[in-house]
């Protein structure tokens, strides 16, 4: 798998974080950088997913985001 070195700006107090829990997880930072970049796009594509699927959902039974707000109102009360 080809990679492509970056270099990337992080303020220190975010730096210092990121050191010191790849220091407790005995890894580099770039790893720690790493996994958490996969973290949030797969993150990101769970909830596209979900929307995506809440959408089809809601076209499917005709539903408007308004009687989504009404049914929450009426469940809450």
């Amino acid at each position: 798998m080809k990679t492509s070195t970056i270099n990337v700006s992080f303020k220190d107090d975010l730096l210092t974080q990121i050191d010191r829990i790849a220091n407790e997880e005995a890894r580099s930072r770039s790893e720690l950088i790493r996994e958490a970049a996969r973290m949030y796009i797969e993150r990101k594509k769970r909830w596209k997913s979900i929307f995506a699927f809440g959408k089809q959902q809601a076209a499917k039974l005709g539903l408007k985001e308004s009687d989504v707000a009404k049914e929450i109102e009426r469940s809450r009360k």
